[in-house]
């Protein structure tokens, strides 16, 4: 069974950085996509960035391009979201995720496998 294992989590101030981390196990999906959503209170889940497992190609939502990186490292079946120059609006619980297939990669629905979630709330 696929599990998924997010950390990194915390309080940052504004303009500070944080480093996700999503370890993974039995995730044998050649080239499925793999990603992080976020969800803040009140607000429906956003997917904010993802990538085809075992490649360089990745998705940068447009609200945290340029700030938010996303990277995988097969040797430690680990999937990383690095957030920089943070924001007030980025404070929510960040979630990994991982499909079995290609489906559409902002659809939260075609992601089967998801981890139990990270909080990151930043302050002014």
């Amino acid at each position: 069974q696929v599990q998924l294992v997010e950390s990194g989590g915390g309080s940052v101030q504004a303009g500070g950085s944080l480093r996700l981390s999503c370890e993974y196990s039995n995730y044998t999906y050649t080239r499925g996509y793999m990603g992080w959503f976020r969800q803040a209170p009140g607000k429906e889940p956003e997917g904010v960035a993802a990538l085809v497992s075992g490649t360089t190609i990745t998705y940068i939502q447009d609200s945290v391009k340029g700030r938010f990186t996303i990277s995988q490292d097969n040797a430690a079946n680990t999937l990383y979201l690095q957030m920089n120059s943070l924001k007030l609006e980025d404070t929510a619980v960040y979630y990994c995720a991982a499909q079995a297939g290609r489906g559409a990669i902002w659809d939260r629905n075609n992601y089967k496998y998801w981890g139990q979630g990270t909080q990151v709330t930043v302050s002014s």
